[in-house]
């Protein structure tokens, strides 16, 4: 695995995860400042960890709790920068956010994502770090594009 520094998001990192959202086209960065405000203020359940490379946040995973589920969590975002990609720093998020929720005795992590050839590579990486394919919802998120939504017990 990566040589990966990773801790919780802080106000700090928001302008280098603004290039890495930039970069990767994840969603807008500009949208970063106000998704991360409840979880820094401590209002939010919200886990957020950022990696840095040299001092530098080069990535990040974003998970939340499922409303009405006993101990199931949803990981809504994982980027890293392209220069970054290659590395197993996705990974290692994904390792360490499963950590975490391990240690506050969380039972099942999942992840949603699309069903059409252009996110092969995220269902790839899924299954390459031990997540299953649970669920497929045809024509979910446009005709063609399915939900496809992967599970991992912790």
């Amino acid at each position: 695995m990566a040589n990966a520094d990773i801790k919780p998001t802080s106000e700090d990192d928001i302008p280098a995860l603004r290039d890495v959202l930039n970069e990767t086209g994840l969603f807008p960065g500009e949208m970063l400042a106000e998704m991360l405000a409840p979880s820094i203020n401590g209002e939010a359940d919200a886990l957020w960890l950022t990696c840095h490379q040299g001092g530098k946040a080069v990535g990040f995973c974003y998970t939340v709790p499922e409303e009405f589920a006993d101990g199931t969590w949803n990981m809504l975002a994982l980027a890293v920068h392209p220069a970054f990609q290659g590395k197993r720093l996705g990974a290692a998020l994904v390792q360490a956010a499963e950590q975490v929720l391990s240690e506050r005795k969380q039972r099942i992590l999942i992840v949603d994502t699309s069903g059409t050839g252009a996110f092969a590579g995220a269902r790839n990486f899924y299954a390459q770090n031990g997540y299953d394919e649970e669920a497929r919802i045809r024509d979910f998120w446009a005709d063609g594009d399915d939900k496809v939504t992967f599970r991992k017990a912790l």
